[in-house]
């Protein structure tokens, strides 16, 4: 299936830091009748990265309209995300008249396939592989985020295509990407200007609310103006002339803060436990936990005798926001918010959090 692997050893001197790093980069033929490659970019871990052995790794699929692969969406991009640490991926797919549906959505798979086959070789996390991607790219990178075999484990879109009117525009085969958004779609990072003139700002609205519906954990910033297909913003790929918020460069730094709150961070024994989980609450997990909403806890006459003691305690610390109020009413009108949350607010049972959580654990989430 992989031919013509071309594999190069280059010592890269990394100019943020100061210091000089070894990189594999490796360029994988995935069809060669349809020009389809996979360029890996794969950093050093242990060594001076003493705390590094094993990276996290992103997919960056470059727009270009389902006609040709912009190369301003590709390496600079990749860049961003080696520079955090990441290990970078760069799928240049198939386009043009190969671009019928789904086979650029077979071209993801097929090059998270051969990721995944070279993880262990490669000191790479399987399950924390996100994808970026840009225009038409972000249409491939939404698809591959809720239909593909190997989804993401988080998505970052920018100005992508979602609505079918519009991927229709740049192949008439390709779906639009709504009516696949679903409970097991990954976390997104949103991002476009309102004056994109080429993707109406409607697709990413669109995107946003089907996010929403599903409690899909997403960030999402539109900028207030700029031009379509602006990449990094960065001086090198935008000419003087562009009319863009100086706040769009800011995307890049916010991405990666993104990926490190829904993927963990870089700590002494591998990645942190992620601070922001992949849906808004626990509701649709299997088990109950302190990030089920109080509706669905307080609904569960198992997880109530279990959290007698909090409860009391509740009972003495959550005060009525009226006269005659009672403390169901409360729970009734803090329906919607988390346990966990809840009880931070409050000050309440912080220290047995753990305890908790692994009690309600127990329980079927029904």
């Amino acid at each position: 299936m992989y031919m013509n692997r071309n594999c190069t050893e280059i010592l890269q001197q990394n100019r943020y830091e100061g210091i000089t790093t070894a990189m594999k980069v490796e360029t994988i033929i995935l069809n060669q009748e349809r020009n389809v490659t996979l360029t890996a970019y794969i950093l050093d871990v242990g060594g001076e990265f003493r705390n590094v052995t094993k990276r996290p790794g992103i997919v960056v699929i470059p727009g270009g309209g389902y006609q040709f692969c912009s190369d301003r969406e590709a390496d600079p991009v990749a860049l961003t995300y080696l520079k955090a640490g990441y290990d970078a991926f760069v799928l240049r797919y198939s386009v043009g008249e190969n671009a019928v549906w789904p086979t650029p959505l077979k071209d993801y798979d097929d090059a998270m396939e051969y990721i995944l086959s070279k993880a262990k070789e490669w000191n790479l996390l399987p399950d924390k592989i996100a994808v970026a991607g840009f225009s038409a790219g972000g249409h491939l990178a939404a698809a591959a985020a809720t239909m593909a075999k190997h989804r993401p484990a988080a998505a970052i879109l920018g100005y992508p295509v979602i609505r079918e009117d519009t991927a229709q525009e740049c192949e008439k085969t390709a779906p639009g990407i709504v009516p696949y958004v679903d409970g097991r779609t990954c976390p997104c990072f949103l991002f476009a200007t309102r004056t994109d003139d080429v993707v109406p700002i409607q697709n990413t609205i669109d995107m946003m609310n089907a996010l929403n519906a599903y409690q899909i954990s997403f960030e999402c910033h539109i900028y207030a103006y700029g031009p379509h297909g602006f990449s990094t913003a960065d001086s090198s790929i935008q000419s003087s002339g562009t009319i863009m918020a100086p706040r769009v460069p800011n995307w890049t730094k916010d991405s990666v803060g993104w990926l490190k709150d829904v993927l963990g961070d870089f700590a002494e024994n591998g990645l942190s436990t992620p601070v922001c989980k992949p849906r808004i609450s626990g509701d649709g997990d299997g088990w109950l936990s302190l990030d089920c909403t109080i509706g669905r806890i307080f609904g569960n006459p198992k997880a109530l005798l279990v959290l007698a003691p909090v409860i009391a305690e509740m009972r003495g610390k959550i005060k009525p926001f009226e006269p005659g109020m009672t403390f169901e009413d409360m729970m009734g009108i803090l329906s919607k918010m988390t346990l966990r949350n809840l009880l931070a607010e409050r000050g309440i049972a912080v220290d047995r959090f753990d305890e908790i959580d692994a009690l309600l654990g127990k329980i079927p989430n029904i």
